[in-house]
């Protein structure tokens, strides 16, 4: 099959999302993510079962090939993130976020270090008791690709449930700031694992690399924020300042890279200072109605086709039979440590009556995983320990995704029912 152009993959992506998300509202009715990527998975098993059928067809090889032409790695971390990301963020109440900062930080540094740990260790042992050969410390590159939430995948679930505000924004702001921290902690452990880490792994290395990382990201964020927020003030011409927030997404996270900052924490930060300033001064009603309806179709198109994606995926990956077992022993260990993980900030957190216990189930269930951790899976080198990590990371953001998000309005009715506001997070 001759090589495709990028166009004719658009249009085929594209086409599949409206085709897939018309019979997903038509017929099963569910949340529109979830049921893009399960019609997208449904397909694939389809089309592996008319292969086995009419192997002379060459049906599954020739999809294939053409799913092989989408990096997914690179179209996820350097294409539709940021672009999320900046949606997400603009959408944020950062008045809100600076009043449950103490949470927000706790959740997204010492949770994701936490679930790390746990699920690296639980992931060994249960590899080693299985036969499979994983070494701990690509266990632990599982553990930290697995264990910050996705925050496209967040804040789509959350599209479809109600919780009470101080909660939404306590699990937004994790969401979005804990795949930076856990893409830092990634970097490290698969430099470690592959033994080319050198003084990058060491404590001192460590630590600058996440406050060359986070903290330049940061910085930089709400530097080309403020920048763009102040020349929006200049002006009143929508259409300029649609391309100026266009322009701040891309430029800020093509500039994060160049500079080795993370581009997610910079887009992240840009994204909570204009959505935060610019309304209240620097942007008209019309312009406002513009930027806001830019940006909720970028958000719902990119997250469709993204969602679509990680069901169609299944196709090119390979899975033996032992490493299934172990994706399946995965599941329970991430919703273990992720139980863990949450559970810890409230006991740092039980004198100043910010979280409450009561709401523990519900953010443990709440913990979605989504492309971010499929993209990281895929980047890692090759090893033998490469195929049991695919596996593994596939079968937990399917199960996070299809079962916890399609079933999480149920459990915030029965954890959070009669839950007062002011305790609600």
């Amino acid at each position: 099959m001759p090589v495709i152009s990028i166009f004719d993959l658009a249009a085929l992506l594209l086409t599949l999302s409206a085709l897939f998300g018309w019979l997903n509202h038509r017929f099963l009715r569910l949340p529109h993510t979830i049921g893009l990527l399960v019609m997208g998975l449904l397909a694939s098993l389809a089309l592996v079962g008319l292969d086995l059928a009419f192997p002379e067809q060459h049906l599954y090889e020739d999809l294939t090939k053409i799913l092989r032409q989408v990096d997914f790695t690179d179209v996820v971390m350097n294409g539709m993130l940021a672009f999320l990301l900046f949606a997400g963020a603009m959408s944020l109440d950062l008045r809100a976020l600076r009043d449950r900062a103490g949470a927000v930080a706790t959740l997204a540094l010492v949770g994701t270090l936490i679930s790390t740990a746990i699920v690296g260790g639980a992931f060994w042992a249960a590899a080693q008791a299985i036969g499979l050969p994983v070494p701990l410390a690509w266990a632990l590159v599982f553990g930290s690709l697995i264990s910050p939430t996705d925050p496209v995948a967040v804040l789509a679930t959350l599209k479809n449930v109600k919780v009470p505000e101080a909660l939404e924004v306590e699990m937004q702001g994790e969401a979005l700031f804990n795949d930076g921290i856990g893409i830092v902690l990634f970097t490290v452990l698969v430099a470690f694992a592959a033994g080319s880490g050198g003084e990058a792994t060491s404590a001192g290395g460590v630590a600058r690399l996440l406050l060359q990382e986070a903290g330049g990201g940061l910085v930089l964020g709400v530097a080309t924020g403020y920048v763009a927020y102040r020349a929006m003030r200049a002006i009143d011409d929508f259409p300029v300042e649609v391309l100026i927030t266009l322009a701040l997404v891309a430029g800020t996270y093509a500039l994060a890279q160049k500079l080795h900052f993370s581009g997610p924490l910079a887009v992240v930060a840009a994204g909570l200072l204009v959505g935060d300033r610019a309304p209240r001064d620097a942007m008209s009603e019309e312009t406002q109605g513009y930027v806001s309806s830019l940006w909720t179709l970028i958000d719902e198109v990119l997250n469709s086709v993204l969602f679509l994606l990680i069901g169609l995926e299944v196709l090119v990956l390979r899975f033996e039979a032992a490493g299934l077992v172990l994706a399946a022993c995965a599941i329970p260990i991430v919703l273990a440590a992720r139980l863990a993980a949450v559970s810890t900030p409230l006991l740092a957190f039980r004198w100043g009556g910010n979280l409450s216990a009561r709401n523990v189930p519900f953010l443990t269930w709440a913990g979605v995983r989504g492309g971010i951790s499929v993209a990281l899976a895929l980047s890692v080198p090759e090893s033998d320990a490469k195929p049991a990590i695919l596996a593994a990371t596939y079968a937990v953001v399917l199960f996070t995704i299809v079962v916890q998000g399609s079933t999480l309005g149920m459990v915030a009715r029965r954890t959070l029912k009669d839950v007062p506001e002011r305790d609600a997070a």
